[in-house]
């Protein structure tokens, strides 16, 4: 392993983009914090939620300036081809001034989208989404047998109780497209820039020793009463995705708590599986200080 002290210098064969996704509790702010220091750049965050003001505890944001955390208010939405765009500029800019950068993250698609050309489906107009919503409320199954007819494979996988995935389903089949890319049709164009993606591996009870650890530093710090307050000014469709902000909003503090705790759980289990499908993945044992975590990183880096 390249020892703590070694020097950071970065050859010309090694990627310009350093990634690291990993599940919730992983570890991620802590280690791609150390590894933009040292390589004297910036950290580019790649989480759906993270990018409003008004969250900074519910949504786990970072301590240091990091790009594209709290660019938007929680009254905006966020669209991943408008997040993309906001991305590519970010990475392009930092690379020309640092040579490298340090893309971040938990959100899969925001992952994807920060580093390759996205091909992202058109948005129906013309009424088409409210055309479709009125057929599922007015009759689900004959909606769902619809889509069956128009997109067997989307039928195949959305649930026919899932109105907002059967409607989406709906209007992109009306568009020629498909809730179902094709295979790895995400990953399938290459990379941007010369780029090296790392997951963030941890044992599952050392996963869940860190949720219930940080889940209770959440609540110490006040993260009830945030979200009390951000619930006074209207919430976006995008913005109230954020995880626990419903728990808090109705239930008792330690209703609330249990809930996230079983919400988290099951996000990290979510983000594990889908970690482990990303192309080329290198996998790092996160299980140690989060500077012996960045030496690993390094050394994958400088091997490249």
């Amino acid at each position: 392993m390249v020892g703590w002290g070694a020097p950071w210098d970065m050859t010309s064969s090694t990627p310009q983009v350093v990634a690291i996704f990993g599940p919730t509790a992983s570890g991620k702010s802590a280690v791609s914090e150390i590894l933009a220091t040292g390589l004297g750049t910036e950290v580019v965050s790649a989480d759906a939620l993270q990018v409003y003001r008004g969250l900074p505890i519910l949504t786990n944001q970072p301590d240091a300036p990091t790009r594209l955390v709290g660019i938007r208010r929680l009254s905006e939405e966020m669209s991943i081809g408008e997040y993309a765009g906001l991305a590519h500029a970010a990475v392009d800019e930092l690379i020309e001034a640092n040579g490298t950068v340090v893309v971040a993250g938990g959100t899969g698609l925001y992952l994807r989208a920060a580093l390759v050309d996205l091909v992202i489906p058109s948005v129906a107009k013309n009424g088409a989404r409210a055309r479709w919503e009125a057929l599922y409320d007015g009759d689900p199954e004959a909606a769902y047998a619809r889509l069956g007819e128009l997109d067997p494979a989307a039928a195949s996988i959305v649930h026919r109780n899932d109105r907002r995935r059967v409607v989406r389903a709906l209007e992109l089949s009306e568009l020629g497209a498909s809730l179902i890319p094709a295979r790895n049709r995400l990953w399938s164009a290459e990379m941007r820039r010369p780029t090296l993606v790392t997951g963030l591996e941890l044992p599952p009870a050392t996963l869940e020793r860190r949720i219930r650890e940080r889940t209770a530093d959440m609540f110490a710090r006040g993260v009830a009463d945030e979200v009390q307050r951000a619930l006074r000014e209207p919430i976006s469709r995008t913005a109230a995705k954020a995880l626990g902000l419903g728990d808090l909003a109705t239930l008792t503090p330690d209703e609330a708590f249990e809930r996230i705790l079983v919400r988290t759980r099951r996000y990290a289990a979510y983000q594990r599986k889908w970690m482990r499908r990303i192309p080329g993945i290198v996998m790092i044992d996160a299980d140690r200080p989060a500077e012996a975590v960045v030496d690993a990183i390094l050394e994958v880096a400088r091997a490249r």
